[in-house]
């Protein structure tokens, strides 16, 4: 007998998909089968049973330029509980002078007891720090603390490394068995670019695309890979969004040989499969939809419908950064602070215009949404329904139509990129470690989250 059993639903589970039952005892998930018996049963009849949603790559509480994105760690995993994310990876951005694991503990301090799903935490690597040889003495420690993976960034002033401090970082990051992720621009480039289009007198949103071509994009993608590769260090690529990205990694992963083929990974995000520069970022408000990389065109979105299918992109994240309408009203496209909000709506719209357009399978939606993520990262009893993991658990209901608006969604931005569109296909059921947290929409559980410590099995 379970604790709790899931009836007849369409489970998805390790690529294959059956109808049936899930046991669920304790915080882990019992037994998978037919005609499963439980101290209680949620019937899921009509509806996808699918492992709860990892988020790899969200930005909440971030404090930028005497800001503070508008999703704390209370709201922004609320908003993602109800969306069906029971795991997100956040960033930790350690102080010049700063111990990294009195970073690490601080920023763990700001979200303990107050998460309503569990998190993990990527180490950002800046400039002060990748240049200190006693900085990066310190990846070990971080490791041990279950904190494997460390964000390097080849944009933005003060925070960028050069290709030999890169090169450093990434040895040093794979000498103690952790991986990369990274933000791959050509970012002098784009800073003399901005200054000269500045200069110009042009300061309309759609100027933050045309100052950062997708070229400086791709061939930073190059380079990035190949200093990993030098080092031993495998990575994965942040937020694409551009064919010539795509087709870059293509190229790159064939080129690895068989047995290197988890060493690339890449990730996109609903925003640059669903949103154009032409008509977000040069329409009316055009600076609400100011990111980086910017919003690109439609030949680059099926590009990247095409890579999410053929393996080429591996994970969907959200790169959850919101800001108000406020804040993104200032004088000009520079000043204003990048990132959109979309922790809720991801699997969503990825079921909608992916599975339900025929652009994805059931399954490898729920690939790139949760296994991925999870293996990739080290959270290794996530990401999956079999025995043994943890029951993380989404009823997904996919006829249930909602109209995005962020009077019903639960973000606090007060906006979203995604107004308007209506999607069918929506979270009805949300169960983390084998406790409902969300039952037919309505929060029955908050706070349960805690910090995961990943690691990477030999």
């Amino acid at each position: 007998m379970h604790d709790l059993v899931i009836t007849g639903g369409t489970v998805v589970v390790a690529g294959s998909v059956f109808v049936g039952d899930v046991g669920i005892t304790g915080e882990r998930i019992s037994a998978l089968g037919v005609g499963l018996a439980g101290d209680r049963e949620l019937d899921a009849t009509g509806c996808i049973v699918m492992p709860g949603g990892v988020d790899a790559h969200v930005h909440l509480q971030m404090a930028l330029g005497g800001r503070v994105s508008s999703d704390d760690f209370a709201s922004g995993t609320r908003a993602a509980a109800h969306g069906g994310t029971t795991t997100l990876i956040d960033f930790v951005d350690p102080h010049p002078e700063e111990a990294l694991l009195d970073a690490l503990a601080r920023r763990r301090s700001e979200a303990e007891n107050r998460v309503a799903v569990d998190y993990g935490l990527h180490m950002t690597v800046p400039a002060w720090h990748a240049n200190r040889p006693h900085a990066l003495a310190e990846l070990g420690a971080v490791v041990d603390a279950g904190c494997t993976t460390f964000k390097l960034y080849m944009a933005y002033p003060n925070v960028t490394l050069d290709d030999v401090a890169l090169l450093r970082t990434l040895q040093a990051i794979g000498r103690v068995g952790g991986r990369a992720v990274i933000h791959a621009e050509t970012g002098p480039v784009i800073d003399e670019l901005r200054s000269q289009t500045l200069a110009a007198g042009k300061v309309e949103a759609i100027q933050h695309a045309l100052t950062r071509p997708a070229e400086l994009e791709a061939t930073a993608v190059g380079r990035a890979v190949a200093l990993a590769r030098l080092a031993g260090c495998p990575l994965h690529v942040f937020h694409v969004g551009a064919s010539g990205v795509v087709a870059a990694l293509h190229e790159l992963r064939r080129n690895l040989p068989a047995t290197q083929q988890d060493f690339l990974s890449a990730e996109t995000c609903p925003q640059y499969l669903l949103l154009t520069a032409s008509e977000h970022l040069a329409g009316e408000n055009g600076e609400l939809y100011i990111c980086a990389p910017p919003l690109r065109e439609a030949d680059d979105q099926a590009s990247l419908w095409a890579g999410l299918a053929d393996g080429t992109l591996n994970v969907v994240s959200t790169d959850h950064c919101p800001w108000t309408r406020a804040e993104k009203r200032q004088a000009d496209f520079s000043l204003v602070p990048g990132g959109v909000p979309g922790i809720e709506a991801r699997l969503a719209l990825l079921y909608h215009f992916g599975v339900r357009t025929g652009r994805l399978s059931l399954t490898r939606w729920v690939e790139v949404c949760c296994e991925r993520p999870a293996t990739w990262m080290g959270l290794h009893e996530k990401g999956s329904i079999l025995p043994g993991k943890h029951a993380d658990v989404v009823i997904f209901d996919p006829a249930r139509t909602v109209k995005l608006d962020p009077a019903i969604m639960h973000e606090r931005a007060g906006w979203s990129p995604y107004m308007g569109l209506t999607v069918q296909g929506w979270p009805r059921t949300v169960l983390l470690r084998g406790t409902i947290i969300v039952e037919d929409e309505v929060p029955t559980a908050e706070g349960q989250g805690r910090f995961v410590a990943r690691h990477y099995t030999t």
